[in-house]
C-alpha cells in the first residue's frame, strides 16, 4: 500500500506542476531558462567567492569580481521574475510601423517614376499652375507698336 500511496502522491503532484502556470511558462520560455540559469550561474560563482576563507564583509566590499557576479545575479532574477509576471508576448513581424514605412517607400518610388502623378502630386500640395503660352504674337511690347508723330518734340 505504501507505494501506491506514494504512486499517488506523485501523480497529484505532477498534474498540479502542469495546471501551475509559472511552470508552463518555465516549459515554454526559452528565454525565461536561460536568464534562470544565468542567475543560478552567477549566484553560484558568488558563493564560491565568498566562501573562500575570507570574512564574507571584507569579501563584499573588496572584490571587485563577487561584486560583479551578484549584480549580475540580481539582474538576471530580476529580468526572470519581471518576465514571470508578464503575459507571455507573441513575436509580430513588423506591425503597423513597418506597414506605414512599405506604404511611404511605395509612394515616393510611385512619384519618381511616373511623370503625371508627381505633377497632379505637386498639383494638389501647391495649386495648379497657370500655363503660359509664349509666342511672338501676343507679346505687348513698347517697340512693336509705332509711336504717334505728334508726341515727339
Amino acid at each position: 500500500m505504501a507505494a501506491k500511496e506514494r504512486f499517488t502522491k506523485a501523480s497529484e503532484a505532477a498534474r498540479a506542476a502542469q495546471r501551475n502556470r509559472y511552470v508552463q511558462r518555465l516549459l515554454e520560455d526559452e528565454d525565461l531558462r536561460g536568464t534562470l540559469l544565468t542567475a543560478w550561474g552567477a549566484a553560484r560563482s558568488a558563493y564560491g567567492r565568498m566562501s573562500n576563507g575570507k570574512p564574507a564583509t571584507q569579501a563584499l566590499f573588496e572584490d571587485r569580481k563577487l561584486q560583479r557576479e551578484l549584480k549580475e545575479a540580481a539582474n538576471a532574477i530580476r529580468d526572470a521574475s519581471s518576465s514571470l509576471r508578464e503575459p507571455a508576448r507573441r513575436r509580430r513581424r513588423g506591425g503597423i510601423g513597418r506597414s506605414l514605412l512599405l506604404i511611404a517607400v511605395a509612394g515616393l518610388l510611385a512619384m519618381a517614376l511616373s511623370e503625371s502623378l508627381r505633377s497632379k502630386v505637386l498639383d494638389l500640395l501647391f495649386g495648379a499652375e497657370e500655363e503660359f503660352d509664349y509666342s511672338a504674337n501676343s507679346s505687348t511690347s513698347a517697340s512693336s507698336e509705332p509711336s504717334p508723330a505728334g508726341a515727339a518734340a
